[in-house]
Parts: C-alpha cells; structure tokens; sequence
C-alpha cells in the first residue's frame, strides 16, 4: 500500500507540471495529493518496516500516524505563517509605493546590465534574510519594474537562483544551513570560506551563459514609468520612504530576532507584521474611512495569493508522506550504497531536492551519518549544504523561493523547464566543480 503514495505522488507531479495545459489549479492538484498520500499511508501503514513504527510503548496505528502529521504539520505551518507574514509586508510596502525608492533610480534599458543588478542584489540580500524573503521582496520589485511578462518571468527566474545561491553560503540563508548549522555540522565562518566561491559559481556561470543569448537577441527593456503605474490613493514621499526602510528593517530584524530568542522565525515574522499594522494605522488615523481601508492590513490580506500558500501546503503534505513512510531514508540508504563518494552522493541529493523537500532528505543524511564519521565542517556537509540549497533551482517548485515567486510572477512550470532549469543546472554543477577544486587542487 504503502507503494501507491510514490504513485499518486508522481502522478501529482505531473498534474502540476502540466497545469497551464490542462487548465487545473495546482493547489487543488496539491491539495489532493497531500490528503491522498496521508490516507494510504494511514491504511498502509501496518506493512511498514519496524524500524519507521514509533519506538517506545505500544500505539495504535491511528495514533501514530496523528502523532506524525501533527509533528509535520506543526513545521509546515511555521513556512506557510512565515510566508504569510512576509508577503504582507511587502504588499504593504508596495501599496504604500515604497518601492519607489529602488524604481525611481532605475534608468537603465539593458536587459543585460539590469539582469546583472538585480541578481546580485538577491545574492547578497538572500545571505542575510532567507532565500524565500528575498523572492518575495524582489519578484514584488519586478512587478514595478518589467512590462513584459517574458522579462518578468525571465528575471524571476534569476532570483530563484541567485536567492537560492546566497542563501546556500550563509548559515542563516537557507532552512537546511540552519539545520546543520544548529545540528553542529558546519560553524558559522567555515560555511562561508568553504561554500562562497561555489555558490558565486552557481549564479555566474547562468548570468554568463544568459548575457550571451541576450545580447544576440538585442531587444531593448521595456520599463513601467511612475505616470503608468495605476494607484487609487497617492501617498506622501514620507509615507513611502517610512513604509520602504521599516518594511526591509522588520525583513532583516528577523533572524537577529531568531538568533537572540532561539523562536522559529515566524514569531519574528509575526511582531513585525504587528509593528508594522500599528504604525500604518497610526499614520492614516485621521484620513476618511475610505483612504484608511485602501491602507490597512486587513484589507490587503484579501489581496494575498491564498492559492499559492495551499499549493505550498499540499506540496509539503506530500513530501512528509514520504518521509513518515521511510521512502526518503531509503532512498538516502540506497545513495550511500550504490554510489558511495560524497561528491554523487551530494549531487545526487541536490538534485532530488528539486522534485522532493530538501528538508527531510539532510535530516535524513543527518540521521545516517553522525559527527563520529564526518566531523564538524568536514567536506560531507559543507558539499551538503551547498546542494540541498542550490539544487531546488532546478524546477520551479523544487525551493521555497520558487514557489513565492510562482505565486507572486505567475511563472508556468513548463515555461521554467524549458528556460530556466538548464541555466540552473549549469550554474549548480560548475559550482560543485569549483568547490571540489577550491578543497583538493
């Protein structure tokens, strides 16, 4: 039985890949997924090896797999509230034109050179916030930016790789870094000296490899001026430059917050979305009634991509059925036998994270090897870190930071595959090469 939650994942998969084709929602694909994995997993279940059954006393199959699916929930729902949290912060920032401090300086029309920009910014900001924030406050930037849905697609899927690039070199970018970094496999500045150069790697062998295909096509950028960008209510310079610099500093507060009080991240996510619907309430307190609904957070949480979050819980649904079922630590097992150098066994996994969640596949290898084996910043999980983190790149849906930006840029899945994943898988092999010549040249 227990086999069939592979199938109907497959299955799940191919729905949503092929969702602009078949005109069905990938949430309601996602969602169904996730329920039916659960439930054959719950009928199955008395098939299972010993060895994925609750240890200690005695339960019953019902319990145990209640007792799993709170304990999965509980994690998922710490995305799906950080998600939440973030991509209101930033549609307050953009309802109140704070963007406008990054647009009004933009006067390039390169598609190249602004490529190059915005990449690097979501580089270096994916390293200090996280790879899915960094997504959200710079797909919400293009929106502001780019006419053309092809350049908009285009340069979203360079955020995915450059958020998941720069997010891989910091012990703070990625959710897998943190888990070593927590687990004590890596130490702060070790990841950083070890992984840079792979990670600087992996955005710039796509940005070179796009630069030359641009510059044959020679279009020009066709860029929103301010008089085009429709609004209801105008706001002062003040409003948008206080709304701008108090929506990134809450973005950026998060893991100082995270690092001080050792709470998961949407706690923090939490208290500044509370800072921030204070303060905008207090601002617009003695405007009409009107004005102060266009403003206010409970207004523009109607405006959040609530599909995008069920797709999203759906997704992780699935995957935490594979990994209560024992199918990820088998798969695990079987990479370790068959292959058995850290160097396939890693890529393999990067590369696996692209389809399945990155998460229970290093919690797995954190379970399989302990630091007796591979010490703490032993090549094993530096090499780990890099992949699980940069290899959701290679489809749209394999990383936190391409389904914001599906959501957020409505990119096709099909489109990604076709244009982006090569450019990905460019970027993420040359950069596995570049850290195995930076540790054994």
């Amino acid at each position: 039985m227990t086999v069939l939650i592979v199938i109907v994942f497959i299955i799940g998969y191919i729905l949503i890949a092929f969702e602009h084709k078949l005109k069905i929602d990938k949430a309601s694909t996602a969602l169904l997924t996730g329920v039916i994995c659960w439930l054959l997993l719950l009928f199955g279940i008395a098939n299972m090896p010993v060895n994925n059954l609750a240890t200690g006393a005695e339960t019953s199959t019902l319990a145990y797999v209640q007792d799993s699916l709170f304990h999965h929930l509980g994690a998922i729902s710490e995305i799906l509230f950080f998600l939440l949290g973030a991509m209101t912060i930033v549609e307050l920032i953009d309802v109140h034109h704070g963007f406008r401090v990054i647009t009004e300086r933009i006067n390039t029309s390169s598609r190249v050179r602004l490529l190059w920009m915005i990449s690097w910014i979501t580089f270096f900001l994916s390293a200090g916030l996280d790879n899915m924030t960094t997504a959200i406050v710079m797909c919400a930037l293009l929106r502001k930016i780019l006419k053309k849905e092809e350049d908009l697609w285009l340069f979203g899927g360079f955020v995915i790789i450059a958020a998941n690039a720069g997010g891989a070199w910091s012990p703070i970018g990625d959710v897998t870094t943190i888990m070593l970094w927590i687990g004590g496999q890596v130490t702060t500045l070790n990841i950083i000296e070890s992984t840079f150069l792979a990670s600087t790697a992996c955005l710039v062998v796509p940005l070179l490899f796009a630069t030359y295909f641009l510059k044959k096509e020679k279009k020009s950028l066709e860029i929103f001026s301010h008089n085009e960008i429709k609004s209801t209510v105008e706001t002062t310079t003040f409003e948008r430059n206080l709304l701008f610099f108090l929506g990134i500093a809450s973005l950026l507060a998060v893991p100082v917050f995270k690092s001080i009080t050792h709470l998961p991240p949407y706690m923090g996510i939490m208290l500044m979305l509370g800072l921030l619907w204070f303060v905008t309430d207090v601002i617009h307190r003695h405007k009409t009634p009107d004005i102060r609904r266009e403003f206010s957070v409970a207004y523009i949480l109607h405006k959040i991509d609530t599909p995008t979050i069920l797709f999203f819980l759906g997704i992780l649904l699935a995957v935490s059925s594979l990994d209560v079922s024992g199918h990820l630590h088998v798969l695990a097992e079987i990479l370790d036998k068959n292959l058995g150098n850290i160097y396939l066994i890693n890529g393999s996994i990067g590369i696996l994270s692209s389809v399945v969640d990155n998460v229970p596949l290093v919690a797995a290898c954190m379970g399989m090897y302990n630091l007796t084996e591979f010490p703490p910043d032993h090549n094993f999980w530096e090499l780990l870190a890099y992949c699980a983190g940069t290899g959701g790149s290679l489809l749209i849906i394999g990383s936190a930071a391409g389904v914001a930006a599906m959501g957020i840029l409505k990119i096709n899945f099909h489109w990604y595959l076709m244009r982006i994943s090569l450019y990905a898988l460019s970027g993420y092999l040359c950069g596995i090469a570049v850290y195995y010549l930076q540790h054994h040249a």
